[in-house]
């Protein structure tokens, strides 16, 4: 009977110890779905949806961008390459999330009825939010 007792006595400390492990696991995971929730609010994206380009006929060094801020925040478009060349904007384009707008550029060298252009948009911190490749009109 002696015996019996010491091991009833020794599975005390052995489950006590389990349970505190599964609490510890339990509380680490609602703490980190807690955290992950956090970092989500406070992240968000950026980008850019370039909808149609337009080459405006006549003025061979005009181009027509319509866009859409498909991402989470609001972002500012502060310069926009074309063909690895700065464009000059009409001004700059600010977007708030699911907002469409437009720039008009102006292109130096001025576009070529038939060749492909690239179009690379950037924000404010310099990051690249677009990508967009359109050929210009044949004629």
């Amino acid at each position: 009977m002696k015996n019996f007792r010491r091991s009833r006595k020794a599975l005390s400390p052995v489950v006590a110890s389990i349970i505190l492990i599964a609490v510890t696991v339990a509380v680490s995971i609602a703490v980190a779905a807690w955290m992950g929730a956090l970092t989500v609010g406070f992240m968000g994206s950026n980008s850019v949806t370039v909808t149609n380009v337009n080459f405006v006929t006549g003025t061979p060094n005009v181009i027509d961008v319509s866009l859409k801020n498909t991402g989470t925040k609001a972002l500012t478009i502060a310069q926009v390459k074309v063909n690895n060349v700065v464009a000059t904007a009409n001004s700059t384009l600010s977007l708030n999330p699911a907002v469409s707008g437009g720039l008009r550029l102006t292109t130096n060298p001025a576009w070529s009825a038939g060749n492909p252009y690239k179009f690379d948009l950037y924000d404010t911190s310099g990051q690249v939010v677009a990508s967009y490749q359109a050929n210009a009109p044949g004629t």
